[in-house]
């Protein structure tokens, strides 16, 4: 499956997130990943729908990866397939009812994924395998950008990557959390193939170096 680079806005200059995006993928960005947090189900603030809805209006058609760090989510699920998103990952503590929740992304005509935090099991994946795209594995706790990158994750990258190989569909792997081109081989090599950079990117000089230098350690 071919690897996807996903600059995360998280860290992109929001006085001028339009033209922040535009500049990623004018660098070489497959997709753009959207963090979306509520100062509840983790303890930070970040946008909502609305925000995507006007990026959809200006023109941007890159595909929008959103994360929904969010609880109660199934309101704002329903409300980001509105507002143009054509992925949508859902943590298993964010529902009680799971399937359902992938549903109602299916359903509206996004591709459903499920995103499992450090210390999160991977028990839920099996029960729902073959309702979903995406699966992410976050390599920070969720809630900053800028965060160490937690080694451990690639234990569990390499055991969902596992599950997904026993699956007959297409499920891509995403891994998110301290992201750079010093670590993104190990991740490939754990079976990643979608990678979430947020402060590598946007606080870099050059962003097209940036993601060349990603590239060439994939090889």
């Amino acid at each position: 499956m071919k690897h996807w680079i996903a600059p995360s806005i998280l860290s992109a200059d929001f006085s001028r997130l339009g033209e922040e995006i535009h500049d990623v993928l004018d660098a070489g960005a497959d997709i753009i990943h959207y963090d979306v947090m509520d100062n509840h189900y983790v303890p930070n603030l970040t946008i909502g729908p609305l925000v995507l809805k006007s990026l959809r209006e200006a023109g941007i058609t890159a595909t929008m990866d959103v994360h929904l760090m969010v609880k109660p989510v199934d309101q704002l699920v329903s409300e980001f397939v509105s507002a143009g998103a054509d992925i949508i990952s859902v943590h298993p503590e964010s529902t009680e009812h799971l399937h359902r929740t992938l549903g109602i992304i299916r359903d509206g005509g996004a591709k459903p994924g499920i995103v499992f935090n450090p210390a999160t099991p991977l028990t839920a994946l099996a029960e729902v395998l073959d309702l979903v795209d995406l699966v992410l594995i976050m390599s920070v706790n969720p809630g900053f950008g800028g965060q160490k990158f937690i080694e451990s994750s690639l234990n569990k990258l390499a055991d969902a990557a596992e599950m997904i190989a026993s699956s007959p569909r297409d499920i891509r792997l995403e891994i998110d959390g301290g992201i750079n081109p010093d670590n993104i081989a190990a991740a490939a090599d754990a079976g990643a193939d979608t990678f979430v950079a947020g402060s590598a990117i946007f606080s870099s000089n050059d962003y097209a170096a940036t993601i060349k230098a990603m590239r060439d350690a994939l090889g």
